[in-house]
């Protein structure tokens, strides 16, 4: 494990590690993630080994809304939340394309979809090619690490490059609406409240 500070030189290294395979953990405006190529999938499956025993599907980061387009189908409310929300700490779940593999999804036909309000994490996933996996910087079932130093020793033995840009702002993990159907739903409630999304449409 390599641990760089947050320099533009330093996020360059960063993402060609993540274009070759790699994995790198880096700061959001929520909590540190741990990013990969969601299109390669000898990468997803290194991370689902360094994340020991993960059962949910891996959330996606994109620089924005024409990246998600990629590899989700984005509904006319989705858009309009996106665009009020994002970046932000935020997850959409949208219908997912055939171009995202299931691997990523754990089998679902829906992915997780953000843009996080941190210019670090922005230029990592556009120098990485504008879609990067974003779990949380933890082993499955540890609290989602604020800073480094609350990451464990066993995860950072397994990353290529730690990103260190101190602790993060919000110190929370997103909120998560599912758009995957009429109406929408709260799957983890956040910094942004359901109050808001419905404020947001009904304006």
């Amino acid at each position: 494990m390599t641990r760089l500070k947050a320099t533009k030189d330093n996020i360059k290294a960063a993402a060609q590690v993540i274009k070759n395979g790699g994995i790198v953990a880096f700061p959001t405006e929520t909590v540190y993630g741990l990013g990969c190529d969601p299109l390669n999938l000898q990468a997803v499956q290194r991370l689902l080994t360094v994340k020991s025993d993960r059962k949910k599907p891996f959330p996606v980061l994109v620089t924005n809304l024409k990246e998600a387009t990629k590899i989700a189908q984005i509904s006319d409310t989705g858009k309009k939340i996106a665009k009020k929300f994002w970046p932000g700490p935020l997850t959409l779940v949208f219908p997912k394309k055939r171009a995202l593999s299931d691997v990523v999804t754990f089998g679902l036909d829906s992915v997780g979809l953000r843009v996080p309000d941190n210019q670090v994490a922005l230029s990592l996933i556009e120098l990485s090619g504008g879609l990067l996996i974003g779990s949380s910087a933890n082993l499955t079932g540890e609290k989602p690490p604020q800073s480094i130093l609350e990451m464990s020793k066993k995860l950072l033995e397994k990353v290529d490059i730690v990103i260190d840009d101190g602790p993060t702002r919000e110190r929370t993990p997103s909120t998560v609406v599912d758009l995957t159907s009429e109406g929408l739903k709260i799957l983890r409630k956040g910094p942004i409240s359901l109050k808001q999304i419905q404020n947001t449409l009904n304006s």
